[in-house]
């Protein structure tokens, strides 16, 4: 079960020890790579949420896996949470420890998904175009595959959404036929 007020309240613990220890940057990229983890390997995320696993156990599955690839402050971050018997809670931490750092660094995320991988002319102007809507900051951008587009795009940024792909299209269209919206016109 996601607690956001929770994720937030210990990524902001880490995000000011980290900042205090001067070393954010390293721990941000330790965040990133706990985020990959736990995105690429639905094993992982399932023995974080197992309620069967003893947390100890989960202790010494996260430190062999982070062993060596994260610091020392982001090790003994996940050893207190495992203490605390908060690891389950581990990749929402991360993802608002990326947040937070976002809005520290005036890091703007963009999420473009898209129905076939897009070239590098495609990407940079889309880019381009979205960095004419920020005035500051730099832009973090995500791109995604999602076949059942058929077409075109969905953009994702500052909480907003454009769908601008075929799908949507179609799935207008089809609502129009269903509610006879055309019928009423007619008469």
């Amino acid at each position: 079960m996601t607690n956001p007020r929770l994720a937030t309240r210990y990524a902001k613990s880490i995000i000011d020890l980290a900042i205090e220890q001067k070393q954010l940057d390293t721990v941000y990229g330790d965040m990133k790579f706990i985020l990959r983890i736990c995105k690429s390997n639905p094993d992982f995320l399932a023995v974080l949420r197992s309620p069967i696993i003893k947390p100890t156990s989960k202790g010494k599955i996260i430190e062999s896996i982070t062993k060596e690839r994260v610091s020392i402050l982001t090790s003994s971050f996940i050893k207190l949470l495992v203490t605390k018997t908060r690891e389950t809670n581990l990749p929402e931490i991360a993802a608002a420890f990326v947040d937070q750092y976002n809005v520290i660094n005036n890091i703007h995320k963009v999420k473009i998904t898209t129905a076939v991988p897009m070239g590098d002319a495609l990407q940079n102007t889309i880019l381009s175009k979205v960095k004419e809507g920020y005035s500051t900051g730099n832009i973090d951008l995500e791109t995604v595959v999602n076949e059942s587009l058929i077409g075109g795009f969905i953009l994702e940024a500052a909480g907003k959404s454009l769908d601008a792909s075929v799908l949507r299209d179609l799935k207008d269209v089809k609502k129009q036929f269903l509610n006879n919206d055309y019928l009423h016109k007619i008469r």
